[in-house]
């Protein structure tokens, strides 16, 4: 398969794809936290930021807010572009969008909590609270399904990614 691969998407798309799926889960957090227990938006922030300064970032006011907004685009970036290339050597990334993009929805929580966060400043993520770890898994798992749809390119004009893949010719 060459990198001209039409099955996978332009990096506009993938930049688009960063914008749409880093607010949805940007709302998701600050949706969540703020209703539940009154945490602003700004703090939420902060904790992306805390990967790199730990406890300091909840002191450190817009500018760390400001490195949590950009370290938090910059990963689902990430996020979305390693699909996009897994997708040029493996098909079923490409034929089976919603289902892949599940399942590397909770590989990506997966890794976040267990790599990632425990390598980071902030450190090992806490499991305590029952229901943000229930809805932070659904939400990994939505956001892989825009990641894989994101990362693959439409399948017809006025398509934006979310349509059903074709069907599938009977085995």
């Amino acid at each position: 398969m060459h990198h001209g691969d039409s099955r996978v998407s332009n990096w506009p798309r993938v930049g688009l794809g960063t914008l749409v799926a880093g607010m949805a889960d940007l709302v998701f957090a600050v949706g969540f936290w703020w209703l539940s227990h009154d945490v602003p938006p700004m703090r939420i922030l902060q904790s992306i930021a805390a990967g790199w300064y730990g406890e300091a970032s909840f002191a450190g006011g817009v500018q760390t807010a400001g490195v949590g907004a950009l370290s938090h685009f910059a990963i689902i970036f990430l996020f979305i572009a390693a699909y996009r290339q897994m997708a040029m050597q493996v098909a079923v990334l490409r034929r089976r969008p919603v289902a892949m993009g599940v399942a590397y929805g909770l590989f990506l929580y997966l890794l976040m909590n267990f790599v990632v966060l425990p390598l980071s400043a902030a450190g090992m993520a806490s499991f305590r609270h029952v229901g943000w770890v229930a809805a932070s898994i659904a939400m990994h798992a939505i956001i892989g399904v825009l990641c894989a749809r994101y990362a693959l390119a439409p399948r017809a004009p006025g398509d934006a990614g979310l349509a059903p893949g074709p069907a599938r010719p009977p085995m």
